[in-house]
């Protein structure tokens, strides 16, 4: 028994041995077939994927002090630096950076604002430097426009010696800032129009909610003071988170602690014909949800749920844990509709009074921030009531709650 152990052993040991040199040899052949032309241009791509997050927030000083070392890494010159649309420095680096740093009215500051308005690159030679040992005596100005406006420049510094390969990359280079830049407009005009989206959503908080659920308040007032402070204090809640002013995303948490809120004053005012139904999954209350999204659903469930029913109705909110997803469902047992007439609701001249408010709002906010494969599916028919399913990603990359 212990003669074959032995040999088992050396028998493994020499198949590893085996494995080992022919990963080896698989190792030197693959670095004699990668080219040195193939790992630069693979630092090359490193090197520019540093320095595109700090110009994704827009070109300012602090953008460009974090931008400007992978920059001047990309062009390997003495020095390179960034300025505003009025020849302003907004950062430099490398040795040659105390040439940009002169006022906006010195030869590079005037060479920038002539790039600028001749959209065109400029070669200037600099003043004579007073720094013991700088090399840098010409600078290769790029002007920088994006989304069509002149956004600042790309200022190259080198020696006396301008070649092609370097007016080739300092181009190249600009055209890849410039695009970052581009980048930029389009997050701020999304933002921009998710807040707009917003706004749209609060404008259709029906009005006649809140006349009735302050009605409902003022009731109270004389028969039950406790419960008119009570729902006072709800109605507080609800409008501060309604109308607030934080993020575009919130928790699933707060969407539903404040259709809670909401729920609360409608069952003030209905009594026991609004029933409510929950079933939610406590491992998805953290997962990020747009703002308003969950809640106009529910609005619609109450009217829908209640329109044309003397015994009222039944509002269910479900959400359930399914894999990487979250599933969220609003029904109501109303009077439901025809599926041909769901999507028309945020047409022009739509009747939002009586139709189905903020559905396709809602489902362009989903589409927007998870991709088209999530969004809203509505399943209703005549007199069968409606079923509202929201899918969301449980984990989404660079969507995080509003603080």
């Amino acid at each position: 028994m212990t003669t074959t152990i032995t040999l088992l052993l050396v028998g493994g040991l020499l198949v590893g041995l085996i494995v080992v040199a022919l990963l080896a040899g698989r190792f030197v052949r693959r670095r004699m077939l990668d080219p040195p032309g193939v790992r630069a241009a693979a630092q090359a791509l490193r090197t520019a994927g540093l320095a595109a997050p700090p110009l994704r927030n827009g070109l300012t000083e602090v953008s460009a002090v974090q931008a400007l070392p992978y920059l001047r890494a990309l062009l390997e010159t003495p020095g390179v630096a960034l300025c505003d649309p009025d020849g302003r420095s907004l950062g430099a680096q490398g040795p040659g950076g105390h040439h940009v740093e002169a006022p906006a009215d010195g030869v590079v500051g005037h060479t920038v604002r002539a790039a600028l308005r001749a959209d065109r690159r400029q070669l200037v030679t600099l003043p004579a430097c007073a720094v013991p040992g700088c090399a840098v005596t010409r600078a290769v100005v790029v002007p920088l426009v994006a989304s069509g406006r002149p956004a600042g420049a790309l200022v190259v510094l080198t020696g006396s010696t301008v070649g092609p390969y370097l007016i080739r990359a300092a181009d190249e280079t600009s055209r890849f800032i410039a695009t970052q830049l581009e980048l930029a407009d389009l997050d701020v005009s999304r933002a921009d129009l998710a807040r707009a989206e917003v706004r749209a959503l609060r404008a259709q908080i029906s009005p006649h909610f809140i006349y009735n659920a302050l009605t409902t308040i003022a009731a109270f007032v004389r028969s039950d003071p406790d419960r008119a402070r009570e729902l006072l204090l709800e109605f507080a809640d609800f409008t501060r988170y309604s109308f607030r002013q934080a993020g575009e995303f919130t928790t699933l948490a707060d969407e539903l602690g404040n259709i809670e809120k909401y729920l609360t004053l409608e069952r003030a005012r209905f009594g026991d014909r609004l029933r409510i139904r929950w079933r939610i999954a406590p491992e998805v209350l953290g997962v990020v949800v747009p703002f308003l999204s969950i809640q106009p659903l529910v609005e619609n469930a109450v009217r829908h749920g209640l329109a044309g029913r003397p015994d009222g109705g039944t509002v269910a909110v479900t959400a359930e844990d399914i894999g990487p997803d979250c599933v969220i469902s609003v029904e109501d047992d109303g009077l439901g509709m025809d599926p041909d007439q769901v999507g028309r609701h945020d047409e022009p001249g739509a009747d939002h009074g009586s139709d189905h408010v903020g559905l396709g709002n809602v489902d362009d906010r989903l589409r927007a921030a998870f991709g088209e494969d999530y969004g809203l599916v509505v399943e209703t028919a005549p007199d069968a009531g409606t079923k509202v399913i929201v899918r969301l990603p449980k984990f989404a990359p660079g969507v995080t709650a509003g603080p």
